[in-house]
């Protein structure tokens, strides 16, 4: 028990891990929310010069980056509409109408806290429960991370804004561009329209800066002469009573981001979609409707993805399994330094699990401090005139785009997809969506195929599958319940119900 709490606390008693701690959650925010500068980008960056490190020094680093780049990408959805990561995207559809309020200082004072909260509870659930998370996980098959997936793209109509039918084009057209380039299975071109420069498909960041930065910086064009919304900054510091108000919705949808987080594959974009659509289905009187800037919708999406990098951590370090991209780099820094990630690890290595949830903890304690820091400077910028501050979003939308693989063609898909986001706010369809089928199609496409696989193709057998194995069954209902919930027959059987 004495060694147990020795590992705990031993980022927080060496001053250099402290310090290095420190400096990656301070980079981790900065990087974050800049559009195009990932931190799965960073985290690869920094694995290159920690190869001669001390593994608890690489770790301290890339755990400070890991935490305050999932953070960082909420600042520019919630100032400008552009998600500095995938996410954000959920965090933008609440957060920038409460900038365009004048609340973007206490918008983003509340989601740090919450962020906090969030990850600090995701560390608690992965000390005290990895073992079990890990067994659930194992429990999945290609057919349940399907029907996750299905899931996914059936919360559509919380994204949607008031027309479903936009709402389902919108993710069918992102389902189609996320399943642009080389077939992973045949190895032939899909949609590529016999283009070389297509076949490695089209990054989901690039059609997200596209759609949600640029298209922005031109729908503001109609707006130019408007004046400024002047931001209050009075009170960054979310008052107590305002965080215990939200707290039990923090803690729902924190469980939500760890559960969600755990399984290989997912992560914090995925997380804070279940969150934000568990919000809008159970606070039944938010601060404002949801989309229009309730807080509710910013403190869901908020707690969800800070919450998965703790989530994120159980199958890699119980399982040796990448929960999402940076966990797979820090598997491959484990690598590195001589340890096996997997079942022994635990066995062979216990400080090193310990080390790594009292460096989380740290971590979230580095973010509440640097995270209420900067935001007077911060909100400075949507108090820009238009004149100035669209060129600036679009300067930004190209050098982060750039930033990705160096490639000017990306670049103009960004440009591209700007202009289609730009004709598409014009006829009132919602963005969200879109990067949804992005980030969803690619993944319902695998799944699909390998749960077909194991099945001998044989589609009889698959869908006998999805009823008789109890998980799967689960979420079977789970999708009838959700595809019920969206037609008239929903409002039938509830009157029916009530009438007795």
């Amino acid at each position: 028990m004495s060694d147990t709490f020795s590992y705990l606390l031993m980022a927080w008693l060496d001053p250099q891990l402290l310090m290095l701690t420190a400096l990656g959650t301070f980079a981790g925010i900065y990087v974050g929310a800049i559009p195009g500068l990932s931190v799965t980008m960073a985290a690869s960056i920094l694995i290159s010069f920690t190869f001669s490190w001390d593994i608890n020094h690489a770790l301290a680093l890339i755990v400070g980056i890991y935490c305050g780049g999932v953070y960082g990408g909420s600042r520019s959805a919630i100032l400008l509409n552009i998600p500095g990561a995938p996410s954000a995207v959920v965090t933008a559809f609440d957060g920038y109408p409460l900038a365009k309020r004048g609340e973007a200082g206490q918008a983003i004072g509340l989601s740090t806290v919450m962020s906090v909260i969030g990850g600090l509870l995701g560390t608690l659930v992965l000390a005290g429960s990895a073992p079990f998370l890990a067994d659930v996980a194992l429990e999945f098959a290609p057919r349940d991370y399907f029907l996750i997936a299905v899931m996914g793209l059936l919360l559509v109509s919380t994204l949607a804004g008031k027309s479903l039918a936009r709402g389902i084009f919108s993710v069918a057209l992102g389902g189609i561009i996320g399943l642009v380039g080389m077939d992973p299975v045949t190895a032939q071109g899909r949609f590529t329209m016999g283009s070389i420069d297509l076949m490695g498909g089209i990054h989901y960041v690039v059609v997200m800066i596209g759609l949600f930065g640029v298209a922005e910086a031109f729908y503001q064009l109609h707006a130019l002469h408007q004046a400024p919304v002047r931001q209050k900054v009075d009170r960054i510091v979310p008052a107590l009573g305002m965080v215990l108000k939200y707290l039990p919705l923090s803690i729902r949808t924190s469980l939500i981001g760890v559960i969600v987080g755990a399984l290989p594959g997912t992560g914090g974009d995925i997380a804070s979609l279940f969150a934000y659509d568990h919000a809008k289905r159970s606070v039944k009187a938010p601060s404002r409707p949801f989309g229009d800037g309730a807080y509710e919708g910013l403190v869901a999406p908020e707690t969800a993805n800070n919450a998965a990098v703790g989530g994120a951590y159980v199958p890699m370090l119980t399982l040796g399994m990448p929960g999402d991209a940076v966990t797979a780099i820090i598997i491959g820094a484990l690598v590195i330094h001589g340890l096996n990630p997997g079942p022994m690890l635990m066995v062979e290595s216990p400080h090193i699990f310990w080390f790594t949830v009292g460096n989380l903890a740290l971590a979230n304690i580095f973010l509440l401090i640097f995270g209420l820091t900067g935001i007077r400077l911060f909100t400075k910028v949507v108090e820009l005139p238009k004149a100035l501050l669209i060129p600036l979003i679009v300067v930004l939308c190209v050098v982060g785009t750039y930033s990705i693989n160096s490639s000017m063609t990306e670049v103009y898909w960004m440009l591209g997809f700007g202009i289609l986001g730009y004709f598409l706010k014009i006829f009132g369809f919602q963005m969200g969506p879109i990067i949804l089928g992005v980030i969803l199609g690619p993944l319902l496409d695998e799944t699909y195929r390998q749960a077909m696989s194991s099945v001998g193709d044989s589609a009889t057998a698959f869908l006998a599958a999805l009823v008789t194995n109890p998980l799967s069954l689960l979420l079977t209902t789970a999708i009838a319940l959700l595809l019920l919930g969206q037609t008239p027959a929903r409002q039938w059987l509830l009157t029916r119900w009530r009438r007795g």
